[in-house]
């Protein structure tokens, strides 16, 4: 059974940082493609970063330049580090993993890490 955990989020100042975790169980975590989405009071889910089995990665334009995903193999662990975070970031923040590999259908969640970022 696949399960995604995240951790990591809170509440920081605009300009802040901060690194979400998201711990996978239950899978060849190295075959998947892996994903960051978030989705904000009102609006739709975004997609944020994904990183695949190669380790090729991609972001959305709005976070391009301040967000960095990695994964450790070892540590069936998924990271996104959040730089110079702005008030438009805050928003409930979702691992995903694609067992397909082409990170274009994730079908499994972790359950959401609350990020907020005050001006």
């Amino acid at each position: 059974q696949v399960q995604l955990v995240e951790s990591g989020g809170g509440s920081v100042q605009a300009g802040g940082s901060l690194r979400l975790s998201c711990a996978a169980s239950g899978y060849t975590y190295s075959s998947y493609c892996m994903g960051w989405f978030r989705q904000a009071p009102g609006k739709e889910r975004e997609g944020v970063a994904a990183i695949d089995s190669d380790g090729s990665t991609s972001y959305a334009d709005s976070v391009k330049g301040r967000f960095t995903i990695s994964k450790d193999n070892a540590k069936n662990t998924l990271y996104l580090q959040m730089n110079s975070l702005k008030p438009e970031d805050t928003a409930m923040y979702y691992c995903a993993a694609d067992a397909g590999g082409s990170c274009s259908l994730f079908g499994y969640w972790g359950q959401g890490t609350q990020v907020t970022v005050s001006s």
